[in-house]
């Protein structure tokens, strides 16, 4: 073995300053081993054919990447770090934070970067994407093949199916009817452009005419203007008077519902051309083509109807208009006409109709305020009784409810110190007509004991 390594030597001969470089420093280490000669270097386990000075900048490289192995497995990566040409950078070492402490935090955690969200806000999970992003509309791309060429042209949009005449009348009749409760025309008319109506758009005016013969005068009025307002955004001309024709058809039915019906319907027609619904010669029309008689009636109604209005007489106001839209001052006028003609007939059941056909509940406690000051005006004991009694049947038919005449007495105690000024009086026919009220069921106990009385007056011996 010694005899092979000094042949080795003999045909490798090294001179002293290879010998000198070859061996590493003592604080090197022994990986990092260099043995090197003219042409021929090994370092770190890589040979290389350089010149003295490469090698040794090959060597302090060498010494760095050491140095930075041991400051990283310290620090993770946050001190030096080596640049492209081996010099060692400085950096500034973040301290390191816990992911507990910032679950939403989008930013980096290392202490590099600008300090931005990552992706620009777009990345993670549950994000939406990029603030302000706008996405543009996918092209059809027409070498997929699941292309199809008539699916670039097709346009969808919302069908609703044609409204058919079994169910025209299920649909529209809960609108017509609500109508009546609000009295709001264009809820009426978006109600009925969502619908399909098709042919079945000339129908609509017939029925809610037939559904205000049945109904009260107010309904009809409100019909009369729901039929101005549909006519033009939703029904056309041609629409109103194919209705119309329809309506006279029908009357021999309508007259078995409605007796009144040739009247009724003869007021909407002539309600209809004052409106310019329907067009002045409508009625020329029917002129010696009519057989039914009650189309006669109504057409006739028609045309007297138009005849007045030319001397006077206005056709909008020919329904009346409804409680909820007369003044304060015409209600209490019509309930004191209303009391006087009871007073003079009698009659207590044309009383009762004339006070629902006002169409104020809410203001029937007005009625019984007047009625108990027509009682302390009056002289003698007929009105005393007669209002007796009306208060007795309209108490039993509940067409005055316990709190509207509750209202109406006490309001007549709050005044009677005022009527007591014309109607000295007052304070006695009042108690007397308190305490007869309630022997008849009409008031309350309570009601009674609230009834004020006036002192007696003292006489001077006294």
């Amino acid at each position: 073995m010694a005899a092979d390594c000094e042949a080795w030597l003999n045909a490798n001969p090294f001179e002293a300053e290879d010998l000198s470089d070859s061996f590493v420093s003592g604080d090197e280490d022994s990986a990092g081993l260099v043995l090197t000669n003219k042409n021929i270097t090994e370092i770190n386990g890589n040979w290389l054919t350089s010149s003295s000075n490469s090698i040794h900048e090959a060597r302090l490289k060498a010494k760095a990447k050491r140095k930075l192995r041991k400051n990283s497995s310290r620090d993770s990566g946050r001190g030096d770090s080596l640049s492209d040409n081996g010099d060692v950078v400085r950096g500034t070492s973040a301290v390191p934070t816990s992911p507990k402490s910032k679950l939403l935090d989008r930013k980096s955690r290392l202490g590099k970067g600008r300090g931005l969200p990552k992706k620009g806000g777009a990345g993670g999970k549950g994000v939406w994407g990029r603030s302000g992003e706008v996405y543009e509309q996918e092209e059809v791309d027409e070498k997929d093949p699941n292309y199809d060429e008539a699916q670039g042209n097709c346009v969808y949009e919302t069908v609703v199916p044609p409204l058919e005449e079994r169910d025209f009348e299920k649909t529209v009749t809960p609108i017509v009817q609500e109508y009546f409760e609000h009295g709001d025309t264009n809820e009426v008319s978006e109600l009925l452009a969502e619908l399909n109506l098709g042919p079945m758009r000339s129908e609509v005016p017939a029925l809610a005419v037939s559904l205000a013969l049945e109904a009260k005068s107010s309904h009809r009025e409100l019909t009369s203007r729901l039929l101005t307002d549909l006519c033009g955004p939703v029904l056309s001309h041609s629409d109103m008077e194919n209705s119309f024709d329809k309506l006279l058809r029908e009357l021999p039915d309508l007259v078995l519902d409605t007796p009144g019906a040739p009247q009724l319907v003869g007021q909407f027609i002539a309600r209809a051309v004052s409106d310019q619904i329907l067009s002045k010669s409508y009625i020329e029309g029917y002129k010696g083509r009519v057989d039914c008689e009650y189309a006669r009636a109504a057409l006739d109604r028609a045309a007297v109807l138009l005849k007045m209005s030319m001397g006077g007489l206005r056709i909008d106001t020919q329904w009346g208009t409804g409680g909820g839209q007369r003044s304060v001052v015409q209600l209490i006028k019509e309930m004191n006409l209303l009391l006087k003609e009871y007073i003079l007939s009698g009659d207590s059941k044309e009383a009762e109709r004339c006070l629902r056909d006002l169409e104020v509940p809410h203001f029937h406690h007005e009625f019984v305020y007047e009625a108990i000051v027509m009682v302390l005006e009056s002289k003698g004991e007929k009105t005393f009784k007669m209002v007796l009694q009306l208060f007795k049947i309209f108490s039993l038919s509940s067409i005055i409810t316990v709190d509207q005449m509750r209202r109406g007495f006490k309001r007549v105690y709050m005044d009677i110190a005022e009527i007591n000024i014309d109607v000295p009086r007052a304070y006695f026919i009042l108690e007397q007509f308190v305490d007869n009220s309630f022997s008849m069921g009409i008031i309350d106990v309570k009601l009674r004991d609230l009834c004020p009385c006036r002192g007696r007056k003292r006489f001077f011996s006294e």
